[in-house]
């Protein structure tokens, strides 16, 4: 039978409609305050192996939370991905995430690096470690994050500033571990050990040290990676010239933070939200995040890359990363407390 014009049209709006829909339904969207390039490329393998494409959407962790919570049932979002448990700890409380499916994050990740209700679940590691000068330091001169208040670094150590989620994050778990007062006196002497007024990454801190402005650092263990690959030589330099020292080994052990995801409340697409998941803590994708971001890995099992290898193995504390954000106000008062601006 010969189509008349109205019917061709509709033919042709129908298909054109049913392809537009097959579309999305192919398609996650992805808030996120990561912002590595090599996530991309996890992106691009993801859909190589699923035809699922990954739109993303990237803020401030805050502001993202905000954002769900005012879009509601409306909201585009279907994953919410944190570099902080404590962030993720405050999604979970804020109510936008729902517990997960995926089988990898119930059978390969255990808590405390995944939420105990499976609200959230934790893809990377990274420590926050000293690093400290090759030459002026000997490593038997360190110990502890807490003796860095000792009198003998007066004048010899670099940080960033308090409003960094890093430094707040390793702060909490001060307070969770020796108490409000004495955390107070740390973070008080700390700051008045500093070569300078906290300011800049943690790359300028290593590169400080190399530089002689300051003897030891607080950095996460990542950022050494970026200058050890990066393209200016000055910077590969810097980091040829401190080494990293994992603090708190006879005791609680070196403090670790999180990159993490969890699944939003809202979201028709929980199936392909969770295949998403399985792929991100496949052993190949957390290889190549060690490789590749200088994150460790969640996953027992995956090797460390070599890199990670060189720097060595350490003790982790195995804190409540719920405790993260349940202290962080008050880590952010101790900071104002102590004049570390």
């Amino acid at each position: 039978m010969k189509l008349t014009p109205f019917l061709t049209l509709s033919a042709l709006f129908i298909s054109a409609f049913s392809l537009t829909g097959h579309s999305q339904d192919k398609e996650l969207t992805l808030y996120t305050q990561r912002h590595y390039a090599f996530d991309e490329e996890v992106h691009a393998k993801f859909f190589k192996k699923t035809g699922i494409k990954v739109n993303v959407v990237k803020a401030a962790a805050d502001e993202l939370i905000v954002r769900l919570q005012e879009e509601g049932e409306n909201t585009p979002a279907d994953l919410f991905m944190a570099t902080d448990g404590g962030t993720l700890h405050r999604a979970h409380e804020a109510g936008i995430l729902q517990p997960m499916t995926s089988e990898a994050a119930l059978e390969k990740v255990q808590p405390p690096l995944r939420e105990k209700g499976s609200h959230w679940v934790a893809m990377t590691k990274r420590a926050r470690v000293i690093i400290h000068s090759k030459d002026r330091v000997d490593p038997s001169e360190l110990s502890t994050y807490e003796a860095l208040a000792d009198e003998s670094w007066r004048g010899r150590v670099v940080v960033r500033s308090s409003t960094n989620s890093y430094n707040q994050a390793l702060l909490t778990t001060m307070i969770d571990a020796d108490g409000r007062k004495k955390s107070l006196k740390w973070a008080s002497g700390v700051r008045k050990n500093m070569a300078r007024p906290p300011q800049g990454s943690d790359r300028d801190q290593v590169r400080a040290v190399a530089a002689g402005l300051a003897d030891v650092a607080i950095v996460n263990t990542y950022y050494l990676g970026i200058l050890e690959t990066a393209e200016e030589k000055k910077d590969r330099d810097a980091a040829a010239a401190v080494k990293i020292f994992f603090p708190n080994q006879a005791g609680r052990g070196t403090h670790i933070n999180i990159s993490g995801l969890g699944v939003v409340k809202a979201s028709s697409k929980v199936g392909l939200a969770n295949q998403f998941i399985d792929f991100l803590l496949s052993d190949e994708v957390q290889a190549l995040y060690s490789k590749n971001t200088f994150e460790y890995p969640v996953v027992d099992g995956v090797p460390l890359s070599k890199r990670q290898k060189v720097w060595g193995e350490f003790k982790a504390d195995d804190v409540n990363f719920s405790v993260l954000g349940e202290l962080n106000a008050e880590a952010i008062k101790v900071f104002n407390e102590a004049g570390w601006e």
